[in-house]
Order: structure tokens, then sequence, then C-alpha cells
């Protein structure tokens, strides 16, 4: 039974969505425009997509492109055998499948972009003869966290890595710790492919809290080291489309955008006299909901900011780029968190009575 002083909470449970009142998170959709023209390709509809559920193609060079319209992967056909890159759960045997349909060489050589289930949770579909490579970090967390699905690798590095086979080239590099600690970069020169995961997804806004990722500076360094790159073909790891240089950049502007306007609601908000007026609107006995009210102002701000916003093209975001209009506010969150947690701070609270304010 809920105490007394809760609002009881009602339930709306179709097979589609499960939501409750006044706490929960509310059904998005009604209000919110269609995603841009264009976004979503001609193989989506495709009586293969649609009956296999996997789509793959070739950019360059032998290097294909994988894709079940949610996660992509890659794989590169070399003179001696396959190189993969990564393999996620909703392509599983469809990886398989996907190099199958383009030739009968074996897979020899696994990379990891990097240790989350959701991009390599199918490795163990290439079997056990396979050589995996991955950073020193990426072998790390999965001997901390085994899981059957992703063997160990069997080759790592630190910083840089060449690995060469059946005459392709492919350089494997760490530039520090982005979406997660041993996220690489895998660049294929010859065929000027960049593959960095969960960074950018070409033609979206990515997946909410910049696709869950855990060093937000890191993050957006990333961004600009994407960018010194010379590819003409991007693999992020999401959504619907292989990305062109233009497409990154495109991105790299939105998150731009973001940051913009989340150092501004933290300079508004975040003052400690700010602060205590929101929290004394709501009673000092009930301090996570002023905390709430206040993290909600900064992170509202930010959203306007952004979706109001004429982007470079004179267009607003939602017409340029998948999910801005549901994603947003969980972006303004993370990076205005990250600006509060890892960037510096001009101020602190000086000793004394009625202090000058200070960022909280």
């Amino acid at each position: 039974m809920c105490q007394s002083s809760q609002i009881p909470i009602s339930v709306e449970e179709t097979p589609s969505f499960y939501g409750i009142d006044h706490y929960g998170f509310p059904r998005a959709g009604a209000d919110d425009p269609l995603d841009p023209e264009g976004y979503y390709p001609p193989y989506f509809q495709s009586e293969h997509f649609q009956k296999y559920g996997y789509h793959v193609e070739e950019l360059r060079g032998g290097f294909y492109w994988v894709t079940s319209a949610g996660y992509d992967a890659a794989f590169v056909v070399t003179e001696e055998g396959v190189v993969a890159i990564d393999a996620p759960p909703t392509l599983g045997e469809n990886m398989l499948a996907a190099i199958e349909d383009v030739t009968d060489r074996p897979v020899t050589h696994v990379i990891y972009s990097h240790w989350h289930a959701d991009h390599i949770g199918a490795a163990s579909v290439f079997g056990p003869d396979v050589e995996i490579v991955a950073h020193r970090i990426t072998k790390e967390l999965l001997e901390r966290f085994p899981d059957p699905k992703r063997p160990l690798p069997t080759r790592t590095f630190d910083d840089e890595l060449v690995l060469e086979v059946g005459g392709v080239s492919l350089q494997l590099s760490y530039k520090g710790e982005n979406h997660c600690p041993g996220n690489i970069f895998i660049y294929a020169p010859r065929q000027k492919v960049l593959t960095a995961v969960d960074i950018v997804s070409p033609g979206s806004v990515t997946f909410m809290h910049c696709d869950a990722s855990q060093n937000i500076s890191g993050w957006y360094e990333a961004q600009s080291q994407i960018l010194a790159y010379d590819f003409d073909y991007f693999v992020g790891g999401h959504h619907m489309h292989y990305g062109t240089y233009e497409q990154v950049k495109l991105c790299v502007e939105y998150f731009a955008d973001v940051l913009e306007g989340a150092t501004a609601a933290v300079e508004r908000f975040s003052r400690s006299d700010a602060l205590a007026d929101i929290v004394t609107g709501t009673g000092w006995n009930r301090i996570f909901v002023g905390t709430e009210n206040w993290i909600s102002s900064m992170a509202n701000y930010t959203t306007r900011h952004v979706l109001e916003k004429e982007t470079s093209d004179g267009r607003l975001w939602w017409e340029r780029l998948a999910g801005a209009t549901t994603q947003t506010k969980y972006h303004a969150y993370t990076v205005l968190e990250s600006i509060r947690l890892e960037r510096p701070r001009p101020d602190y609270r000086l000793r004394g009575e009625n202090p000058p304010v200070f960022l909280t």
C-alpha cells in the first residue's frame, strides 16, 4: 500500500506502452514531428530486410557495412580471410549470413571496438579459432566480468596497432577514455573507412545520454579526433546509416549546440542563489523535489536552446537529425552534469556569512 502522503499511482498498460502517472515518464510521440525526410533508407522497406532483419553493403575495396537498422558492424574481406569488426546481438548469426552473402572465406580475425555486450555480445558465433584483437582495458574488463558470448581477446595493445591481414591494413588507435574505457578507433586507410563506435550516429542525434557514455569530456574530444581522420565512410555502431564526413560534421555541430546551451544553463541556474531560490520554492523538507526542479530547469533551458536554434543551413535540428525532439533533453542533462562534474569551476564558496555567489 502507498503511504497516505503519496499520490496513488495509476497505470496505463498496453502492448505498446507501460505508463504510470505522477512519477514516471510519459508516452512520447503524440506531438512530435516525423523523422527527417530521407532518414529511412530504401533497404529498410526491402523484402530481404523485412524478412531476414539485416542489410549488408560494400563501402569500398572489400570493406562491408552490416546493419540491423539499429546496430551496425563491419567486416573486411582479405586474401587470407575475413576480419570482422564487432558482433552485436541484434545481428547475431546475421553477421555470418552477411559475410556468406559476399564470400566463402573464413573469419580469421575479430576486432572488438569496446567491451559492451550490445556491440560484441554475439562474438562467440565466430567460433573458438579466430584471433580476437582489442585494447588491453577491454580484455581486463572482460576478465573481470566474464561472458562466454564475449570470448577474451587473444591479442591486445595499449596505444597503436597496425593489423595486417591478407594485404589489408587496419590502423587501431586508443586515444583515451571516451564512450567507455578501451573504446578504440579502427581506420582502413586504403578504403578510407573509419569505425568509431558510440560517438556519433550519422543521420540522428544518438541514443539518450550521449549514447550512455561514461566520460563526456573525452566523448566530446573524440568527436574532434574523428574529424582529424581522412575518411569517406564512417561506421558509428548505430543507427540506420553509415556516414560521410559531412554527416559526421553535422552530428558534431548538434552536440556543439548542446554544449553551448548547457553551459549557459549552468551559468544561470547552477549559481548558489538560484539553487536556493528553487529549493525554497518546494520547501526545505522536500530537498529531492527541489533538486529535481533545479536539474530540470537546466535541462529544459538547454533543450529549448537547442531545439529553437537556427542551424547552419537555416533549418531546425528536428528537420536535420532524427531523434532531436525526444533525445535532446537526455543529452542536455548528461552534458550539463559533465560541465558541473568534469570541467573547471570558476569559483567556490568562501568562508563567512553571506558569501559571494558561486557555482554549485
